[in-house]
């Protein structure tokens, strides 16, 4: 479904990504993981060509990313955006229906599936008319994945999607998403710097390091054959950090 090939991108001097490649099935989500500055947004950002790779090459659905114009591109494929991303000026409902508006859908037919979309994500009907500061944290991310899935895309991309989140409502929506990509069969690449929704959501996972996937596996391959200490690190880290609750509310009962 998703095929990345040597893809490298340099900025200026500074190589950002070095000659990554991989594949997702479809109906897979695969995760990126890595720290500050490790490639991870500028290789998602490939996919669609938002950022045009300098060598190596994307397959999307079968077709040479290369090939599709790209604003064709990006409207056959949902994304996400770091920071949500909604239209203030907009109102939830007219947010969700911009990517129909773009792709000349009938004003009846955007109607009636805003209020699909809004259903899927769990949006209540009263918030269609209100603007995105009027909601919650939680509430706006909810809009930004319907407006994602307006056009029924079949490949997703996420870019930190739950990372100003508090816990409470990063959990529900961890789940929330698990739960539509499964029922939707969606493909996914969503980046993400928490090894733990990684874990929780990803059927593959990608450490990325300074530019480069020093490895890519399920999370049972990573945890069973990590590439080095810093990906053996990093897998058992929620381990770590579970024994480290664990061990301190034992110790506060």
């Amino acid at each position: 479904m998703i095929r990345v090939e040597g893809l490298t991108r340099r900025y200026g001097s500074t190589l950002a990504v070095v000659d990554v490649s991989f594949h997702v099935e479809a109906g897979q989500v695969l995760a990126l993981v890595g720290g500050s500055g490790a490639g991870k947004t500028t290789t998602l950002k490939m996919i669609n060509r938002l950022v045009e790779p300098d060598a190596g090459r994307v397959v999307v659905e079968g077709k040479d990313a290369a090939s599709v114009e790209p604003h064709a591109l990006r409207r056959s494929i949902g994304y996400v955006f770091q920071g949500i991303g909604l239209f203030p000026h907009m109102t939830v409902a007219e947010n969700v229906a911009m990517p129909l508006r773009l792709a000349a859908w009938e004003r009846d037919k955007i109607g009636a599936r805003v209020g699909e979309l809004l259903a899927l994500v769990e949006i209540d009907p009263p918030l269609a008319g209100r603007f995105p500061a009027s909601l919650s944290g939680g509430e706006q991310q909810r809009v930004g994945v319907a407006r994602a899935l307006a056009a029924s895309p079949r490949v997703m991309l996420l870019d930190e999607p739950f990372g100003a989140l508090d816990p409470l409502t990063r959990d529900r929506l961890q789940r929330s998403f698990d739960g539509l990509r499964r029922r939707l069969g969606l493909t996914a690449v969503f980046v993400t710097h928490d090894m733990a929704e990684a874990l929780v959501l990803a059927d593959l996972i990608g450490v990325m390091r300074a530019g480069r996937l020093v490895q890519v596996g399920t999370p049972a391959e990573l945890a069973r054959c990590p590439a080095d200490e810093g990906v053996a690190s990093l897998v058992d880290a929620p381990r770590r950090q579970a024994r480290l609750v664990a061990s301190r509310l034992e110790g506060r009962s």
